[in-house]
């Protein structure tokens, strides 16, 4: 059974044998109803709000652009859902969402327009439902991004009672002599990074296999941490850099952006290269957040292979013309994003080199 959200809540004809079956549609109208507010906080005035209850409309105005294209991303949150069951603590994920959406449309230079999103789960608990959309309209509105539906799937015998998954989908839009990418980048240009708020949503595998294994708990205060509680700094929502990325687009010579997702720093930098390029990066720049190195301790984990599966403190790069680079880190700071030059393009194959180790 699944309870569309387009924001309309349904009338709640629920059959005594479906209920039965494991199924409460009368709990997914009471969700569809706390949420409402939420949703509500992300509007744009291109939505149109006399939407069927079937789908979400958005009016584009084409006059505002020259030869508009339209970017789709689709993404989810992976494992890291398991870490906000074990704390009982749903109102941040839906952030982490948005943010995996949108930051890989705005590497092409996309502005994001609109979200839709989905959950299944193995019981409607209407509050807990409410939570997690609250965290989806939380990042929704850190991207000027409008939540224009959504679906909420009750699947009982498919999975536990209260376990759940979200996925999401996002439409931004580009002029197409706008759009980033490596046929842009080139010999000399420098590679600026944007810090990371911690793993963002990636490696929690990995994460979770080192939690296990070392015995550590959730709830406990780590020194190594500032004494923060250990599953809330795991817990921690992915920074969005989306109107970050489209401020430094509209003000210096932008030629590429990469979202350091999984497979770190290295893979996801490569993917903004043209074949005879490369891109030297200097580790000794930065310091990656405490949360690496107590993972990378607690779990016995080598150094290359943490780089290879997190983003160690740089969740976005910029790819910028050499002589825009001061400027880049000075606007990216001033928007309250940590920023500092880390590499630079010299000739070669469409590598990534990582010198240097981190301080």
């Amino acid at each position: 059974m699944t309870h569309e959200r387009f924001w309309v809540a349904e009338g709640s004809n629920s059959s005594s044998a479906y209920a039965a079956a494991g199924v409460d549609t009368a709990a997914g109208d009471r969700a569809v109803d706390l949420m409402k507010r939420h949703v509500a906080s992300t509007g744009r005035p291109e939505l149109v709000t006399e939407a069927s209850g079937f789908a979400g409309l958005f009016r584009l105005d084409t006059a505002k652009y020259r030869a508009p294209v339209l970017a789709t991303s689709t993404d989810g949150v992976g494992t890291k859902i398991m870490l906000a069951q074990r704390m009982g603590r749903h109102d941040t994920i839906g952030i982490d969402l948005v943010g995996m959406v949108v930051d890989d449309l705005v590497v092409c230079g996309a502005e994001p327009l609109y979200l839709t999103d989905y959950i299944a789960c193995g019981s409607v608990i209407p509050e807990r439902i409410a939570e997690i959309v609250a965290g989806i309209a939380a990042g929704c509105r850190q991207a000027n991004c409008a939540l224009i539906g959504g679906e909420t799937a009750e699947h009982p015998g498919a999975m536990a009672p209260d376990d759940y998954d979200l996925a999401g989908a996002g439409t931004g839009i580009v002029e197409a002599d706008a759009v980033l990418g490596p046929d842009r980048v080139g010999v000399g240009d420098t590679v600026i990074a944007m810090a990371s708020s911690g793993p963002h949503s990636n490696g929690y595998s990995l994460i979770r296999r080192v939690i296990d294994q070392a015995g550590l708990d959730l709830t406990d205060q780590v020194p190594e941490l500032g004494d923060a509680v250990l599953g809330e700094v795991l817990l921690t929502p992915t920074r969005i850099y989306a109107l970050d990325c489209l401020a430094l687009a509209a003000e210096v010579e932008v030629h590429a952006f990469a979202h350091i997702t999984g497979g770190g720093l290295a893979a996801n930098l490569r993917r903004c290269l043209p074949a005879e390029v490369d891109a030297v990066i200097d580790r000794t720049t930065w310091s990656p957040p405490a949360v690496f190195g107590y993972l990378a301790e607690q779990g016995g984990i080598a150094a290359a292979d943490m780089a290879a599966t997190f983003n160690m403190g740089v969740g976005m790069a910029a790819v910028v013309a050499p002589e825009a680079a001061d400027r880049a880190v000075r606007l990216l700071e001033e928007r309250g994003v940590p920023a500092w030059v880390m590499g630079r393009l010299t000739p070669g194959t469409g590598q990534v080199q990582l010198d240097g180790d981190h301080p």
